[in-house]
């Protein structure tokens, strides 16, 4: 094989190579190519995510509000039954007293 033979087998497979990888690429880029209808899928995901979590944090806010609500409510229901054991205890002993002297009127 000559010096010319070499050079000119040497330029085909170097030419053969960069077109093969030229083609490759070319195929690579086609196949993964995001399309216009890919992008507004993205777009509508994107917005149904942000809806969905604005939502969630309205969600949060209202229970986070509700439970305080329903915490004052107990104590608050807690506060009068308190009361309301208290004044049946006195009420109780009042009563008690008023017996013990109704039976020490009687018997003297």
């Amino acid at each position: 094989m000559s010096h010319t033979q070499f050079i000119v087998a040497m330029t085909i497979v170097l030419f053969l190579a960069f077109g093969l990888g030229w083609f490759a690429s070319w195929l690579v880029h086609r196949l993964t190519r995001v399309t216009q209808a890919d992008i507004s899928d993205l777009d509508q995901m994107a917005r149904n995510l942000h809806d969905a979590e604005e939502t969630r944090d309205e969600a949060l806010t209202y229970l986070e509000q509700r439970e305080r609500e329903l915490m004052s409510q107990l104590a608050q229901g807690e506060a009068e039954l308190r009361a309301a054991m208290e004044g049946l205890r006195d009420a109780r002993a009042e009563a008690e007293e008023l017996r013990d002297y109704i039976e020490k009127a009687n018997i003297g």
